[in-house]
């Protein structure tokens, strides 16, 4: 594994000029401005025969502008500038038009759009060329990296009482003093990068270098995050590099006409659960694509690291379908490993810690990886945490099967205490998996309706809301004290 990390790492060395180079073409790729006021285009798309640009800027003509072929199936577009201004204005809509093998055209967004928008009569979203006059300029510096973390996991679209989606703002001026007053030090953010199924909760991405429009402008994201360390509070984003929508209008599944482009084509392109496509690790482009993606978040929008999720399914062929995890070590070392995928994942860790070295990387693991959360240079994975995913299962067993006078203290510490020697957890009762996903939360489910009728202050308890609040507090406070280097909440 070191030796297929160490060769990509020489490789990117001698054919890009460095990790730095490689992982910065977010400035080159997509559409960018040029400081004469012109504009730079360049697209990745191996299966095209011809690439134009087409817009509000041209009248939408699909011809005027074709892009260069370059070699390794990029293509690239210099559009000069016009009396010293860009040719196409921030704000106006635009398209990658794509003549198929098959001669067809396909209108696409470019997978480096950094902002999408969708119409309120329209089921796709729209490419929106986001080049503002005066952009956003972070005025605090971030937190140093905290020892411990107390995460308050948030959701911007949920954080309200009313019934619509929230936004950036509202997150900003009435969630962010509550986060910090209640005592948390960290921000788990959900569903940031662009999806176009909002029930998605944000793990089916269409445009990955786009911070969703549904909540606001990028500038009200990067003030969001401003305030959040003017507060002293680390910001983390839920990355979701494990696959990606099926979309192709507004998505990155048949960017250049063929089935494979980013992805693995075929059977194992495909996620049969998740009913999305799955990216193929070994691919140039693809490192360049994802490794850039991490970067962009982080230089543009200062995210101080990232939860990444779904590495169970990245590290093995077999995506944790079907499988139970017993902890023995033929279960990790196999053929049946993706060594591309932790290969990548060796490479963003490598990647983040030289460059940016007070960022954080958690893990969603559920197999139990060794040496996940060692440093690279010991053969590991190279993330700071990982999340203690078999308690709040616990919890929920408990709860759902045994009387109170059952609890086997024993069983639960067992449970709290069972990690990885000298890898860093993280400790939580219940997250947005346990919370959201078609399930209950700890609180429902220990108090049940009357939740509804019994809350109030003004009235002596019940039995079941006076066992539910004590059980509810003592699950977090042996979770908080036993379970991990650092605690993660809901917010639902």
């Amino acid at each position: 594994r070191y030796s297929l990390f160490y060769n990509h790492l020489k490789n990117i060395e001698e054919s890009e000029g460095g990790l730095d180079k490689f992982t910065k073409s977010y400035k080159t790729f997509g559409v960018n401005q040029l400081a004469d006021g012109g504009i730079y285009c360049k697209e990745w798309a191996p299966g095209a025969e011809a690439v134009f640009l087409a817009g509000d800027f041209n009248g939408w003509n699909p011809f005027s502008h074709p892009y260069k072929k370059l070699e390794y199936g990029k293509w690239e577009l210099l559009i000069p500038p016009q009396d010293g201004h860009s040719p196409v204005p921030h704000g106006s809509k635009l398209k990658v038009v794509i003549r198929a093998q098959n001669g067809a055209l396909l209108y696409r967004i470019s997978p480096w759009a950094r902002y999408v928008v969708r119409d309120e009569d329209k089921v796709n979203y729209d490419w929106v060329h986001w080049n503002p006059p005066q952009s956003y300029i972070h005025k605090n510096p971030s937190p140093k990296r905290l020892k411990s973390l107390r995460i308050y996991e948030s959701h911007v679209g949920i954080a309200s009482p009313e019934g619509k989606v929230a936004s950036y703002k509202n997150f900003t001026y009435n969630v962010l003093p509550r986060i910090k007053d209640l005592g948390y030090n960290c921000v788990q953010l959900m569903a940031i990068m662009e999806h176009a199924y909002y029930a998605s909760f944000g793990y089916q991405i269409t445009s990955f270098f786009a911070a969703s429009s549904r909540y606001g402008t990028p500038d009200d994201l990067k003030e969001m995050i401003d305030v959040a360390h003017s507060m002293g509070i680390t910001v983390l984003l839920d990355v979701v590099h494990s696959h990606a929508s099926k979309n192709s209008e507004d998505g990155l599944n048949q960017f250049d006409g063929t089935d494979s482009c980013f992805f693995h084509s075929g059977y194992r392109g495909n996620h049969q659960l998740w009913d999305s496509r799955l990216f193929d690790y070994a691919n140039w482009e693809v490192l360049r694509f994802l490794l850039s993606n991490l970067r962009m978040w982080i230089e543009d929008y200062r995210f101080d690291g990232f939860r990444f999720d779904g590495v169970t399914s990245m590290l093995y062929h077999h995506h944790g379908i079907g499988t139970g995890f017993s902890g023995d070590y033929n279960e990790y070392f196999g053929l049946h490993v993706d060594e591309d995928a932790l290969c990548y994942l060796m490479l963003a860790n490598h990647m983040i810690n030289t460059l940016h070295p007070e960022c954080i990387t958690i893990a969603e693991d559920v197999s139990g990886m060794p040496a996940l959360c060692r440093p690279v240079a010991e053969g590991g994975g190279g993330f700071d945490y990982r999340l203690a995913m078999a308690i709040p299962d616990k919890w929920i067993q408990i709860i759902k099967e045994l009387k109170d006078e059952d609890w086997n203290m024993g069983n639960i510490v067992h449970t709290l205490t069972n990690r990885r020697h000298e890898e860093k957890y993280i400790a939580y009762a219940e997250s947005h998996d346990q919370a959201l996903v078609g399930d209950k939360t700890l609180a429902f489910r220990l108090m049940d309706a009357e939740m509804y009728t019994n809350m109030s202050v003004l009235m002596p308890l019940t039995p079941v809301i006076d066992r539910g609040i004590q059980l509810h507090k003592m699950i977090r406070l042996i979770t908080h004290a036993l379970g991990g280097e650092s605690y993660l909440n809901f917010m639902g």
